[in-house]
């Protein structure tokens, strides 16, 4: 007898504030004794020299106040990452399945890769993780180039090689971001029929994502999955939270209309 393979997705999701509570430059900045991050950050943008979202890597290789960065900075960076609550369950959910659907998790984030997996280690498998990459000098450990960074386009690239490499269909990705160097990815994934998530009230994102999930609980983005891309009900979501033993207290569906009216100029009168 034959049986149906189950559906297979492809479930992306970013890493600084999406997995995590704190940016991870700044927790690097902090370890360095470094103070004016933000305005450094916010100087880069201004020149728009970089992608959105590759602001780090070029403060690590260029910058003289983080010049010094050798991989234990980084790997220190990442253990005082604070990540949101319930990670572990959700990449659990994500390897066990469903009946009939499977998943494929992945992080894909600007932030450098030393950090990202030291953030993640017992969670999330290294090979499943995305993020910049140094080469590094090996007798003083110092960031001598940067070989990749992805952040916008960046991210769209690393989405269509793992889309190639699983076989999976635009169509079957679900995308999770917080910030404006998410927007090219999502596009790309909402222009193939994916779903796309946002966790932040980002205005940019607001347009462009499906739906918006705001939760300290990592788990929250499972609730729009298996409620619009896999049609399961309110009461078959709970269930499935409470076989996994998370309770879903607090569930509000919402659509914010954002309308800003002004008085219009009186017209001239007529001569």
């Amino acid at each position: 007898m034959r049986t149906s393979l189950p559906k297979h997705y492809l479930v992306v999701s970013d890493f600084d504030q999406t997995l995590s509570f704190n940016d991870s430059g700044h927790v690097l900045a902090e370890l360095l004794g470094v103070h004016d991050f933000e305005r450094k950050v916010a100087g880069l943008s201004r020149s728009n020299l970089v992608q959105q979202g590759g602001e780090l890597a070029y403060l690590i290789r260029h910058d003289p106040d983080f010049r010094g960065v050798r991989r234990e900075h980084l790997v220190e960076t990442g253990r005082r990452v604070r990540l949101k609550g319930a990670l572990p369950a959700l990449v659990n959910f994500l390897e066990k399945g469903l009946d009939g659907y499977r998943f494929s998790f992945y992080v894909v984030s600007a932030a450098p890769r030393e950090v990202v997996v030291s953030a993640l280690a017992g969670i999330v498998p290294p090979d499943h993780i995305y993020g910049t990459e140094f080469d590094h000098d090996p007798h003083s450990g110092e960031v001598r180039a940067i070989m990749r960074v992805p952040a916008g386009y960046g991210k769209v690239a690393v989405l269509e090689e793992l889309e190639g490499r699983l076989s999976v269909m635009t169509d079957r990705v679900v995308y999770v971001g917080d910030g404006s160097s998410d927007v090219h990815v999502m596009l790309h994934v909402n222009h193939g029929d994916g779903f796309t998530i946002a966790v932040s009230e980002n205005k940019q994102l607001a347009r462009i994502a499906r739906t918006t999930v705001l939760s300290d609980n990592a788990c929250s983005v499972l609730v729009p999955m298996l409620h619009q891309v896999l049609g399961l009900r309110t009461a078959e979501i709970r269930s499935l939270f409470e076989s996994h033993g998370l309770m879903l207290h607090d569930w509000e569906r919402a659509r914010t209309e954002r309308v800003m009216i002004l008085e219009a100029p009186a017209l001239p009168m007529p001569a």
